[in-house]
């Protein structure tokens, strides 16, 4: 399994691009979220990467934050979406927006994403309800998306030693009081959670 590339970009082309390290070319697709943000061809960088492989093909697709990846790969979770619904649900709203509109049963705003509709939109919101949050790009460590409040850092925290994102959240909140450092509110939501 490929999770990681870096090398120099060597073609870049909605939706595909190509990435040269040390002299193979890996061909990926990616979400337009990663396009707006790649470097100019010939710059160095680093995707994270997504292998597929069906029976009559095999697929890479690239993107710069680890949670874009997985929230491509948790989408594909849901009944009935693919690679193709989940590359445009990256390339129409951030992993933030997405979140909320999953926390707050959003079903509008997600079938105004290319290729979900009603039903689609709702599946994802039952399905994946207790996958995301809206903190979701906090755990971006690799590209310096690191919490600087206490809440944040102990949501993460949390995330790390196995909770749900929204439970996660949820805990942190719960046991969180004004002038709380991040290692208080884990302590105190590890304590509560022990109950």
């Amino acid at each position: 399994m490929i999770g990681r590339l870096r090398g120099t970009l060597a073609h870049k082309q909605p939706p595909s691009l190509i990435l040269d390290v040390h002299g193979v070319g890996y061909e990926l697709e990616a979400p337009m979220s990663t396009f707006y943000e790649l470097p100019e061809t010939g710059a160095e960088v680093t995707l994270f990467t997504h292998y597929a492989q069906k029976e009559d093909s095999v697929s890479l697709y690239g993107f710069l934050k680890e949670s874009e990846r997985r929230l491509f790969r948790d989408v594909q979770k849901v009944t009935g979406i693919g690679a193709r619904v989940a590359l445009a649900i990256l390339s129409s709203v951030t992993v933030n927006d997405f979140a909320r509109f999953v926390a707050s049963g959003d079903v509008a705003a997600l079938t105004r994403v290319p290729g979900v509709g009603k039903k689609t939109a709702e599946r994802i919101l039952l399905e994946l309800r207790d996958r995301v949050s809206p903190l979701s790009d906090a755990a971006d460590a690799t590209r310096g998306h690191v919490p600087t409040d206490a809440l944040g850092e102990a949501t993460v925290a949390l995330q790390q030693l196995g909770y749900k994102p929204a439970e996660a959240h949820r805990m942190a909140a719960a046991a969180r009081a004004d002038g709380d450092t991040a290692e208080a509110v884990i302590r105190k939501a590890l304590k509560a959670a022990l109950r």
